[in-house]
């Protein structure tokens, strides 16, 4: 095997990559180390790290080999050739790391007690702070011209990113009560609090992270849809209010008994209601609301607010107006809301 004089990585062409092993077999002293930036070169032998270099050009020595001195044996001055594990290390700032989470967060909405499946999706950035941490915690085993990219990390650490980012979302949601419509606008406090949680975790293999960042928290249409009606449901309510919600939403369930083939009591049969009952439970309701599926005649309008009220209604159930029939003092019969009787011209005390 030819000696190598000069050893250098010129790295590649996307910045992806986080360790080279260079394929060094027989080095001398004198040998030249050229480090670009944004490396670090490491030297190994016999598992032991002989000594980290930084960017420029090193001349191999034993001033700056020591360790490697005392495994060699080299002699003083001497061009003994000698083989070492040479390991470049990319401690550039890479920030288009992506993750996500694979498996949703199921939690309940605080606000529409909704069942989710939340899902979460960001960037981080991550720079090498200690290259000898990572050599002792990462980089055994590694074949020569092996390369290890920023992917390969970010599989290791995607337990970790995915239980901290869980965590915070959960205990925005259920502890803080921020309904899951609503946490868009957390995403940077969520992203600072995960980024606390990570870093120690993180420094234990010799990074350092520079930012994070929670980029979307989503969920399935179907789950949406579930919140959507609950938001219609409420703009009716109130938009009509809860008199006339409640008498809209009789209604639907009436018309909804209607449309069935066998009516009303064929709708109640179907539940396993006789249709004695369901008859006396109909006649009841029209009791309370007024008979909403009677016919016109069994209805009357309103004076004041013009509403249709059942035809022997005193008061407007909608506005409260007098609606019962008036009796002038000349004994004309006169109709709701008249002010003046025909008859004699008298004012009418409503």
């Amino acid at each position: 095997m030819a000696i190598i004089d000069v050893v250098r990585f010129d790295g590649l062409k996307s910045r992806d990559w986080l360790i080279y092993k260079h394929p060094s077999e027989k080095l001398v002293l004198g040998t030249q180390l050229i480090v670009q930036e944004g490396q670090a070169a490491i030297f190994v032998k016999g598992g032991a790290v002989a000594d980290v270099f930084y960017p420029g050009t090193h001349t191999l020595s034993t001033n700056n080999l020591p360790i490697l001195k005392s495994i060699v044996n080299l002699p003083f001055g001497g061009k003994t050739p000698f083989s070492a594990e040479i390991y470049f290390v990319n401690t550039a700032v890479i920030l288009d790391i992506n993750w996500g989470t694979i498996d949703p967060i199921q939690l309940i909405d605080p606000k529409y007690y909704v069942k989710l499946r939340i899902r979460a999706f960001g960037q981080m950035g991550l720079r090498v702070l200690d290259v000898v941490t990572l050599f002792k915690e990462v980089i055994g085993g590694m074949q020569k011209n092996d390369i290890v990219k920023f992917d390969k990390i970010k599989e290791y650490y995607r337990g970790i990113l995915v239980i901290k980012v869980k965590s915070a979302i959960a205990d925005a949601i259920i502890t803080n009560g921020v309904s899951a419509l609503e946490i868009s606008v957390k995403l940077e406090s969520l992203s600072d609090k995960v980024k606390e949680n990570v870093i120690s975790e993180f420094e234990k293999y010799g990074f350092t992270v520079v930012n994070f960042f929670i980029q979307s928290i989503n969920f399935p249409d179907e789950d949406f849809e579930k919140i959507n009606k609950i938001l219609e449901n409420k703009a009716e309510f109130e938009i009509m209010g809860d008199r006339r919600y409640a008498t809209k939403r009789s209604f639907d369930v009436y018309e909804g008994a209607a449309n069935n083939q066998s009516g009303v009591a064929g709708a109640f049969a179907a539940g396993g209601i006789g249709l004695g009952t369901a008859i006396g439970m109909g006649n009841m309701m029209n009791q309370t609301i007024g008979n909403p599926l009677g016919k016109e005649e069994d209805t009357k309008e309103c004076v004041s607010c013009k509403a249709r009220i059942p035809a022997g209604s005193k008061f407007c159930p909608e506005c409260g107006a007098n609606n019962s029939e008036l009796t002038c003092e000349c004994g004309k019969k006169l109709s709701p809301g008249t002010k003046f009787c025909p008859e004699c011209g008298k004012k009418v005390e409503q």
